[in-house]
């Protein structure tokens, strides 16, 4: 797979932006929007790489499912990545404000964020998952949680739900993932609430031995690739590359690279639009 990966750090501070900036995101005809039509040369592609085995460091590079999934569409496409990081709260305001044309995270399809950016079909298909100290007996499950003090990620779904499901229950949000699993490890919060498939990779490297999985998925989820709004062709021509990339078989085996198997819900994903 061709490399079209160009990377530039970004540091950004950019969450307190209004979102009432939206409405400028590629107003001035540049990279961050193509408000003119047609489809640019580069694109400026954030995003957040700590969210292991989607987009992570590694050897002085960015690497992950994300990372190949959004390469293999550029390639179709016929695009360049400039790929620029940010934490993940960032990410959302930089779309809405321009500074970003494109965001790959793990990124939960929702009403809300629907309303700001736009998405591409869905290309995966995830839940939340609960992980606690390896030697608790006391919670087994969601209900467990009520009072309790649970870890998670700052701005992501995961904190919506603590909040909106949980009664009693206290969200201690980090920045970068890692901080939310040394909390736990640490005793500073009961449990961590976040996206199925890191915390079960992070229970299966890292924290072998310190946390394990309770409970059932709660909340299915898909992640979409996020566009700053208004740039309708972009989407469809990434669209019709995902489509192209199920049908081939090149998504199957940018996921078993990652993953070890094949997605259990591919036919659900190709039927979701794609």
């Amino acid at each position: 797979m061709k490399n079209r990966i160009s990377t530039t750090a970004a540091s950004l501070s950019i969450i307190a932006l209004s979102a009432g900036l939206a409405g400028c995101a590629g107003d001035d005809g540049g990279e961050g929007g193509n408000g003119d039509g047609g489809l640019q040369d580069t694109y400026v592609v954030v995003s957040d790489t700590s969210f292991v085995p989607f987009e992570f460091e590694e050897d002085g590079e960015y690497v992950g499912f994300d990372i190949d999934i959004i390469n293999a569409i550029a390639d179709e496409v016929g695009f360049e990545v400039d790929l620029q990081t940010t934490n993940f709260d960032g990410i959302i305001p930089g779309l809405q404000t321009g500074s970003f044309d494109i965001a790959i995270a793990g990124i939960t399809i929702t009403e809300e964020r629907e309303e700001v950016i736009d998405f591409t079909s869905p290309y995966y298909q995830s839940g939340l998952r609960i992980g606690v100290p390896a030697d608790n007996t006391d919670i087994q499950g969601v209900d467990d949680l009520e009072g309790l003090t649970i870890a998670t990620r700052l701005g992501s779904t995961s904190a919506n739900y603590i909040e909106e499901n949980i009664e009693g229950a206290t969200a201690n949000t980090y920045e970068q993932l890692d901080q939310a699993y040394l909390s736990v490890e640490g005793g500073g919060s009961d449990a961590v609430l976040y996206d199925a498939p890191n915390v079960e990779y992070y229970i299966q490297t890292t924290g072998e031995g310190t946390l394990k999985i309770v409970g059932e998925l709660l909340e299915a989820q898909d992640y979409g690739i996020a566009v700053s709004a208004g740039n309708e062709e972009l989407v469809e021509a990434m669209n019709e590359a995902l489509a192209g990339m199920i049908e081939d078989g090149t998504y199957t085996e940018i996921y078993e690279s990652w993953f070890g198997s094949e997605p259990e819900w591919l036919d659900e994903l190709a039927a979701s639009g794609n």
